[in-house]
């Protein structure tokens, strides 16, 4: 053995071939820093070793290398920019002596080689890889650029224009797919590659395979003409600009860099990636994209957790009440695999549900996502029906009919008396008390709350409220049944609104106020989602929600939280109601819908509304507001809501609240969820600015606890904040 360490081994095998393994103790192979090091010795001892002539690089993973440790990250790049620039380097040395080593490299790829792992192939002669393999550079997902020679190598390996489009995407390719344009050396089934691996070794220290003219190409200049690279430079910026925007900074950072290292060799390629990995890595959008990242994992881990955890599998549904919404969950249950009973009263509605369905399943046929026989086992696995008997022996009960306490209250009771001891049941609210809903069932250890969000198909959020006496088993089995529909689950604690819609709603009070003050509601949703990044303005969104939803849920929350939600008077989401302005559903709101000559959805902004408003509002007929203070004046109430579920147990961990916004509401990613936004203005900054608008009311006055983490200096991703 020439090395052993904790991760990584080099040992010299038959025939003078050296096998440099990757196998970490723990269940996948990631570069951190203590893997550098043995990294470095590595290299060493393979320098030093008389009897060595090539050199194999494995896996004893499933999966080759899923890419760094990007827990390390974010404390690393808290360092001044020119700290960074030493520990960056210092990386990229590490794969580039390994590339200089004299002997030929051939590298056997299983399973995921992502980022880092896809750069470490990149730095042998030859890359062989099964049939499983997944290779790619996910970096710009977390704001950055690879880091490790992924830009200098990869161009010069697959080409610039090809380069650009796997870098500023993100994506990871199939083997065949990375066998297309010229990554890959060979492809093999599973069963064949760490022998085909070593044939091609052997044909490279035989002298069958050129290795040192194949490594060369990635030591220069591209091969690129004046006027090929003005023509692949401008073209891939001008798509980056478009598609990638203001917000996130990192692929026109990295199609820049290409261009800029095109005319030079390795080091001074290198010396350009290593300046911008640290710019980027202290921009805000870095520190918020990684912090999602690692946000992202401990929902999944909690859901992972859930699953081990429950006692009771979930392998057939039902859900009461075959609407828009019972369809898309129906759809979502057996389009990932479990059964589900659509059950209502009438075959008008079931009919709708199935539509529905097979609706979001024909726009997948269409755009060769799915087939026709896969279309139709999961419509099969789709059972409509009318009567009670069918929900018998299910494992759980999603109850979705319409939002009225009293209606779902007999349908709870109803149905509880139909499906066995031990099956689990759940309401599908948005607003309605898990623990008033609970007072209408016997067994209330087996009922909780199981919040979906419209379009189901496409809203990746699912809240699951826990009630005051539901059990931890019943919890844990439906997280694990979102889960196994593909959803994100979030566990939240019963309260008005629960957690998604109890945060929106001071911002939609925040929004309503200076529609009042003469606000233009245009120019706030240009405001809100040119600047700061929403999907959509306020005004839209209440459109889309719905008037009549969100004045309903407006005096929901008032009465939950009648100090500080209580209902604004002239209110001009009230003043749309009574006007039977509904929003997108009966095509007249903030805005008029209809459609173009073309059949093309439109949307302007209605005069009626602007009419209606003049009536209502403080007597300024219009009042212009900065940038700046249209998103303090939204987005103070917002996080000062979400610091309040956080400090009373609503929602669990600050990874949860950033998470469920960004899932449930489609929050800024580049922003990292509203903790990370919070957290990024620092929160002594953030008090300052709610402190000029304390006067507005109760929404915009932070917490003492908030003052107390401030003054600490604390941060809400490791410190427990509750209070309640």
């Amino acid at each position: 053995m020439l090395f052993q360490g904790k991760s990584l081994s080099a040992q010299l095998l038959d025939d003078g071939i050296v096998e440099f393994k990757f196998d970490a103790q723990g269940s996948v192979n990631k570069f951190d820093q203590a893997t550098f090091k043995e990294y470095i010795a590595v290299v060493d001892a393979i320098n030093n070793c008389s009897e060595a002539k090539g050199v194999l690089v494995t896996s004893a993973k499933s999966s080759f290398i899923v890419g760094a440790d990007i827990t390390e990250f974010l404390e690393i790049f808290k360092k001044p920019e020119a700290e960074l620039m030493p520990w960056i380097k210092q990386g990229s040395d590490v794969f580039d002596s390994f590339e200089d080593i004299n002997l030929p490299t051939v590298v056997a790829i299983n399973g995921f080689a992502l980022g880092g792992g896809c750069e470490m192939t990149l730095a042998c002669d030859y890359r062989i890889a099964d049939t499983s393999c997944s290779i790619g550079l996910p970096e710009v997902k977390l704001g950055l650029i690879p880091g490790f020679g992924g830009t200098v190598r990869l161009p010069r390996v697959i080409g610039a224009d090809n380069a650009v489009e796997w870098m500023s995407t993100g994506k990871a390719f199939r083997a065949e797919q990375a066998m297309a344009v010229g990554l890959l050396d060979a492809v093999v089934a599973p069963e064949h590659l760490r022998e085909a691996a070593l044939k091609m070794l052997n044909q490279a220290i035989a002298g069958k395979l050129d290795w040192r003219a194949k490594r060369q190409p990635k030591l220069a200049a591209l091969k690129l003409s004046p006027v090929e690279a003005i023509m692949t430079f401008n073209t891939c910026k001008g798509m980056i600009a478009a598609k990638a925007g203001k917000h996130y900074p990192a692929p026109m950072v990295m199609v820049k860099t290409i261009e800029a290292a095109a005319g030079l060799g390795r080091a001074g390629a290198m010396a350009l990636e290593n300046a911008g990995f640290a710019k980027l890595a202290k921009t805000d959008a870095a520190t918020a994209q990684i912090g999602l990242f690692m946000a992202d994992q401990v929902v999944k881990g909690k859901a992972k957790k859930a699953g081990k955890q429950a006692t009771k599998a979930v392998n057939k549904a039902a859900v009461l009440g075959a609407g828009i919404m019972g369809g898309g969950i129906a759809y979502q249950s057996a389009y990932k695999g479990t059964p589900i009973i659509m059950k209502d009263i009438n075959d008008q509605a079931l009919d709708l549900g199935l539509t529905t369905a097979a609706g979001i399943l024909t726009k997948q046929v269409e755009r060769g996502r799915m087939t026709a026989k896969k279309m139709a086992g999961v419509l099969n696995n789709i059972t409509p029906s009318l009567s009670y008997d069918s929900v018998k022996d299910v494992d759980i009960v999603v109850e979705a009919v319409v939002e009225n306490p009293k209606v779902k209250a007999m349908v709870l009771a109803e149905v509880e008396s139909y499906v066995s001891d031990d099956a689990i049941v759940t309401s599908n609210t948005s607003t309605i008390s898990i623990d008033l809903l609970a007072t209408s069932v016997k067994r209330k250890d087996k009922f909780c709350g199981m919040h979906f969000f419209n379009p189901v198909n496409k809203m990746p959020l699912v809240e699951v409220i826990r009630g005051k006496e539901t059990s931890d088993e019943t919890v844990a089995a439906v997280v694990a049944y979102a889960a196994k529909m593909g959803k994100s689950p979030i566990v939240v604690n019963d309260c008005p609104g629960f957690y998604i819609n109890r945060v929106l709603f001071p911002y939609f009070a925040g929004f309503s106020q200076l529609v009042l003050e003469g606000a233009d509601f245009v120019a706030v949703d240009k405001v809100m989602e040119k600047q700061f990044g929403w999907p959509m303005g306020p005004a839209y969104l209440l459109d889309v929600v719905g008037i009549d939803t969100a004045d309903h849920c407006t005096g929901v929350m008032s009465a939950g939280f009648p100090t500080r939600m209580t209902k604004i008077d002239n209110d001009p989401v009230s003043a749309l109601y009574n006007e039977k302005r509904l929003g997108q559903k009966n095509g007249k709101g903030f805005y008029d819908y209809g459609k173009d000559k073309r059949g093309r959805p439109t949307k302007v902004a209605a005069q009626a509304a602007y009419d209606l408003f003049a009536g209502v509002s403080t007597g300024v007929d219009k009042k212009d507001f900065t940038q700046d203070e249209t998103i303090a004046r939204l987005m103070i109430p917002m996080v000062n809501e979400v610091v309040r579920c956080l400090e009373e147990g609503v929602v669990d961990t600050a990874a949860e609240a950033d998470m469920g916004l960004i899932y449930g509401l489609g929050f800024p990613p580049f922003r990292g969820g509203p903790i990370r936004y919070l957290e990024t203005l620092g929160l002594d900054n953030f008090i300052a600015m709610a402190d000029k608008y304390a006067h507005l009311g109760e929404i915009y006055q932070v917490t003492d606890g908030m003052r107390a983490m401030a003054k600490s200096g604390q941060s809400y991703f490791t410190t427990d904040v509750k209070t309640a």
